[in-house]
């Protein structure tokens, strides 16, 4: 019997997922795949007594340890610390293990072991309360840089290459969705910052094909997404910034240029920008990752903009919250050189996934009271 129940899950993941048919199957699955895991692999929860799972955007996190006294090959030694994953079924969650597979623990999360089928992951375990996002900007930058130098690793015989897409691909279908999703949305925003979208698609996706540069991109290298190793001492504390105190985590893995990478770290900690100049911050911003990491800035500049115009349109048609909106669209023009007029400056732009936070928070307060 698992010793997890519907109770244990998370109530921010319960409720994000509690909205679709799929999300509430996926959750009513989630005490019985916990179970079946930690018995398959032989592992036992490390949590405190009445503690919850770790929680992502869209997985549940378990901390667990191997059984003691069990030899099984491949998953460390007795005792020895790991996180259990089970991501919510979709196509970025099913590719995670190629990508960590193929890094192999240079620069990411090791993976331990994978049922491909039910998206479930034995990671090694990171701190997870010691993210990129703790740290100054002037100590992420060379992090940054450095992990991404370690996860550009170049395509080779593996099959896992097989599976995973092509930015030149993405750039394909962009250039197709774009003009036709901004009609349906009733064009919101001016025609040129499509169209400054629409030629960097044509352009970086025809020297994406033909350049050579292929490597494997975390598309989603954010702050938050780079933890501290769990076996390092506390990086915020004296010397220099080392990026073998981190590991990223969470990749949605392309095959393409690595600049495409560099767009998170511009539309996260947007708020830190100086409200003197900001625009002009903001591609200095952009600049700095990109040669911590021996990157070229103006290809990261205009790949930056394409992900962030693609942002807008998905917010656009969410219509849920219109600082994320205006947050895109402030980002996206900033990069084009015509930063839109009648937008807040970034200081006042919420942060991604702010008002999900918020939410969580004020449930749990009317919960608490």
């Amino acid at each position: 019997m698992s010793p997890f129940s519907d109770a244990s899950i998370p109530p921010a993941l319960a409720r994000r997922y509690a909205r679709t048919p799929a999300g509430r199957a996926w959750l009513a699955s989630l005490p019985g795949l916990i179970g079946q895991f930690l018995d398959q692999w032989k592992l036992v929860p490390d949590l405190e007594p009445g503690a919850l799972p770790w929680h992502g955007h869209g997985a549940v996190v378990i901390p667990v340890r191997r059984r003691l006294g069990d030899d099984s090959p491949g998953r460390g030694e007795d005792g020895k610390a790991a996180v259990l994953k089970i991501a919510f079924p979709h196509e970025e969650a099913a590719r995670e293990r190629l990508a960590l597979a193929l890094w192999g623990g240079r620069g990411a999360v090791r993976l331990l072991d994978a049922d491909a089928g039910s998206c479930v992951l034995l990671l090694e375990r990171l701190d997870a309360g010691r993210s990129l996002q703790d740290v100054p900007l002037e100590t992420a930058v060379p992090v940054w840089g450095g992990l991404v130098r370690q996860l550009s690793v170049v395509p080779d015989h593996r099959p896992e290459w097989r599976e995973i897409d092509h930015v030149a691909a993405k750039a394909e279908q962009w250039s197709d969705e774009f003009p036709e999703t901004w009609e349906r949305l009733a064009r919101p925003f001016p025609r040129w910052l499509l169209e400054a979208a629409l030629e960097v698609c044509q352009t970086r996706g025809a020297v994406g094909r033909r350049s050579g540069k292929d490597v494997l991109v975390h598309a989603d290298l954010h702050y938050l997404n780079i933890l501290a190793r769990a076996d390092v001492p506390d990086p915020r504390v004296g010397g220099p910034s080392d990026p073998a105190r981190f590991a990223a985590i969470d990749p949605q893995p392309l095959i393409g240029e690595a600049e495409f990478a560099v767009a998170p770290v511009l539309w996260n900690r947007i708020r830190e920008l100086p409200r003197k100049d900001s625009g002009r911050a903001l591609l200095e911003r952009c600049a700095d990752f990109s040669a911590a990491a021996g990157l070229d800035a103006e290809t990261a500049r205009q790949w930056s903009l394409v992900r962030e115009v693609e942002n807008a349109l998905c917010y656009a048609e969410q219509r849920q919250d219109a600082g994320d909106l205006a947050r895109s669209l402030w980002v996206a023009s900033t990069l084009a050189g015509r930063t839109l007029p009648d937008l807040p400056g970034p200081q006042e732009l919420p942060e991604p996934g702010q008002a999900d936070r918020e939410a969580a928070g004020q449930a749990a307060g009317t919960a608490a009271g």
